[in-house]
């Protein structure tokens, strides 16, 4: 009685899942560990690299996989088709910042007032190695910023400095930003300025931001500043940070002048 010869599993399909599942979980876990400060920045952006090569290396062998599939007539579709399905779910942050690498400028420094920025000696104090040093706003960098982002801009209200710091304060505290400053001055005709350390959504990404409080005795003016401390281009967060804030002080002071 002739034996029946199933048909050979294609090699790459089993290695197409293994990195994939690999890439996936290490994208996971150390990414939940950045976010909650276990993994400092700089290895989180060498653990983000090796994950985005497995990805990709489970990508290319589960196309692999289904030529030699398609060619030989091997088994292991399943397996290829999950590798492949895997490593585009890890992918997907990676194109995510991809198009936003292409879609906003190239910035790290982001200030409602170009001109003359909110100050941050405390964060100038904290960043060292690697981190981006706290420094003016270049002429270029400020083109870029009017150009790519217009609608970033500071504003003004009708209502007393301290009740603007007072929620302000509140604000930053509510986000887990710490607030630093202005505890005790009097702003009677002058500004204070609160600093704090935001991070971003998901990774956790740390950026300094500052807010100034100014009083010219008839109203009240606030500018924010937003600096990430790593990277080259921080992918439109700053500015994204900035607006998010301000339109919610807005809200608050709007409901605070119907009180």
């Amino acid at each position: 009685m002739n034996a029946i010869l199933l048909p050979q599993r294609a090699p790459a399909a089993p290695w197409s899942l293994r990195f994939a599942i690999f890439a996936a979980v290490l994208l996971v876990v150390s990414g939940t560990g950045h976010r909650f400060g276990l993994v400092e920045t700089v290895p989180f952006f060498w653990l983000l690299g090796l994950c985005g090569v497995l990805a990709f290396a489970g990508l290319a062998l589960g196309a692999i996989a289904l030529v030699q599939i398609w060619e030989h007539g091997s088994s292991g579709a399943s397996i290829a088709s999950a590798g492949i399905l895997v490593a585009a779910i890890a992918l997907i942050p990676y194109g995510v910042s991809g198009l936003r690498l292409v879609g906003h400028p190239r910035l790290v420094d982001i200030s409602t007032d170009l001109e003359n920025p909110p100050e941050m000696p405390l964060a100038a104090a904290a960043r060292s190695g690697l981190m981006n040093p706290v420094a003016n706003i270049s002429q270029e960098d400020r083109a870029l910023q009017e150009e790519g982002y217009p609608e970033v801009a500071g504003r003004r209200y009708e209502h007393t400095a301290d009740k603007v710091v007072e929620v302000v304060r509140s604000m930053m505290q509510d986000r887990g930003w710490q607030p630093r400053g202005a505890e005790g001055q009097q702003l009677a005709g002058g500004s204070v300025t609160l600093e704090g350390v935001a991070h971003s959504f998901i990774m956790g990404f740390p950026a300094d931001v500052a807010i100034r409080i100014e009083d010219d005795q008839t109203a009240t003016f606030v500018d924010m500043r937003s600096a990430s401390r790593y990277a080259r281009h921080d992918l439109g967060d700053n500015a994204a940070r900035i607006q998010r804030f301000l339109k919610e002080l807005d809200d608050r002071m709007t409901l605070l002048a119907a009180i």
